[in-house]
């Protein structure tokens, strides 16, 4: 069975997030969707809030699991034997930093891949910092968020 990741912290999940998920879980038999508990990171949801927002954007994938982690990724990859991780390149930038944790996670397991897939043009200025920009200043955020979240995410900003 090919099991792959696709790790993030989905802080919430945008439409470009979607759009990888749906064309990752094309390539594999299951995809795990990793959501990160980074200590590093102040969120804006839960990580409850961003699992279910997950569940409710995907629903209609079937072989796409989502769950949350924490620790190092190569080890999630390892307790759920999966042989690639997904990422999603928006910019030349993006690969920069990309490329290096690619590496760093071949350093510690060369048996595990990254698979990098560039973002639909539609989506390449697409971020879950903007999304949370525009909600924070009333902005319309129709078409960057899945629909069945948009109320969630805007109520979230709107306190």
């Amino acid at each position: 069975m090919r099991v792959y990741v696709y790790p993030g912290s989905f802080d919430p999940v945008t439409n470009g997030h979607v759009d990888i998920i749906k064309r990752a879980a094309s390539l594999c038999d299951k995809l795990i969707v990793a959501v990160l508990v980074n200590s590093s990171k102040n969120p804006s949801f839960t990580l409850d809030e961003r699992v279910n927002l997950l569940k409710c954007a995907i629903s209609d994938v079937p072989n796409v699991q989502i769950e949350s982690f924490s620790g190092l990724l190569i080890d999630f990859m390892t307790k759920k034997k999966a042989a690639v991780i997904i990422k999603g390149l928006r910019a030349v930038s993006d690969f920069e930093y990309e490329l290096q944790m690619a590496l760093l996670n071949k350093n510690l397991n060369p048996d595990i891949e990254t698979l990098f897939m560039m973002t639909n043009i539609n989506y390449s200025f697409l971020s879950s910092s903007s999304v949370k920009e525009l909600a924070r200043n009333k902005g319309n955020i129709d078409g960057l968020v899945p629909d069945c979240i948009k109320d969630e995410v805007i109520k979230k900003f709107s306190i």
